[in-house]
């Protein structure tokens, strides 16, 4: 929850209680009422219900009648309207953000992906992930926003991701990825640099909007950096130079809802008996009809088209591009090798 919206309902709830405890007080200190007689008197004063007295009131049980009414007038009706409003509008779950079951998902959370900032590359990002059946969670202070997507089964950290303590609380010293795509520059080059002294091998993929900024988050550490304008306009660019390749490109997909799908296969998840192989004596063409088109070798060098008689090492990937039917039967085949 952002802090003004915090302050307000905390506002709310201490005007609320210093109302009931002074009229509490007074009725029974004046009127010698017990503290249930003091309370329905307090409600029915500061309600101005019109209900009637329980008793005949004395002359201070009626000046501090008087008092009470007309210091809490508005000061009550002010509080239960903002109540109100927080109960109305579903913003009190806001207040529970990051609370028991919220916190709970996110402190078993291994291996996860945090996202900082769920503006339109976020929620993209977060699009992707559920495509790819990746664990994530995601870290924003824009309350409304926040409000907004929660009955989409996300899971969030309200609060500044600068800040080591929000970070922290996203689990970040178990996390595989972080993903930054706040809007300024300088507070994904903070946001890396505070990840990076929390977390030495988690990777980051940050936003930039400059090519100075390119370069600063690489010193900060950063393993990827993304510039949407510059991949935007790149894009746009080759559609008028090569519509047809980018056609081509934009049918296929890291994820089954494409009629093509390109697929990673790390080798050292290959069965041992296949490792040292070439990729003609693994036989994925021949036993499921997919392709092997890219191979990244052990020092980090990628090669396209790869020759039948390269030999897969632990290190390694394979690239492959299918039909979903193709990939579906490809990871059949390496699950039964496993096996």
């Amino acid at each position: 929850m952002e802090t003004s919206s915090k302050k307000k309902i905390l506002t709310a709830l201490i005007i609320l209680m210093i109302i009931i405890i002074v009229g509490v007080t007074g009725y029974m200190i004046i009127e010698g009422d017990d503290f249930l007689d003091a309370l329905y008197m307090t409600v029915i004063t500061t309600s101005t219900v019109g209900f009637g007295e329980i008793h005949r009131l004395s002359p201070p049980g009626k000046v501090f009648t008087m008092f009470l009414i007309l210091s809490s007038f508005g000061t009550y009706a002010y509080a239960i309207s903002i109540i109100t409003t927080y109960f109305v509008e579903g913003q009190m779950a806001g207040f529970f953000i990051g609370g028991s079951r919220n916190k709970s998902k996110v402190r078993k959370m291994d291996k996860h992906i945090i996202i900082c900032g769920f503006g339109r590359n976020g929620q993209q990002a977060a699009h992707e992930l559920i495509a790819h059946r990746q664990a994530f969670v995601i870290i924003d202070n824009n309350h409304d926003l926040i409000m907004h997507h929660l009955g989409n089964d996300y899971l969030f950290v309200e609060g500044n991701a600068t800040e080591d303590n929000v970070l922290e609380k996203a689990n970040i010293k178990t996390a595989r990825a972080l993903i930054t795509t706040l809007p300024n520059d300088a507070d994904n080059l903070f946001v890396a640099l505070t990840a990076r002294s929390l977390n030495p091998d988690l990777i980051i993929i940050s936003r930039a909007s400059t090519e100075s900024s390119e370069k600063k988050l690489k010193i900060a550490g950063v393993n990827n950096v993304v510039m949407p304008e510059r991949v935007g306009g790149a894009h746009m660019a080759t559609l008028i130079a090569n519509p047809d390749v980018m056609e081509f490109l934009d049918r296929l997909s890291v994820h089954g809802d494409a009629p093509t799908n390109l697929e990673e296969i790390v080798c050292s998840e290959l069965p041992l008996h296949v490792l040292d192989k070439t990729i003609y004596e693994i036989g994925i063409r021949k036993k499921t009809g997919a392709n092997i088109i890219g191979f990244k070798t052990t020092d980090g060098e990628f090669i396209l088209n790869p020759s039948p008689d390269l030999k897969v090492s632990k290190g390694s990937k394979l690239f492959v591009l299918g039909t979903p039917e193709q990939i579906a039967n490809m990871k059949k085949m390496i699950k039964a090798e496993l096996s």
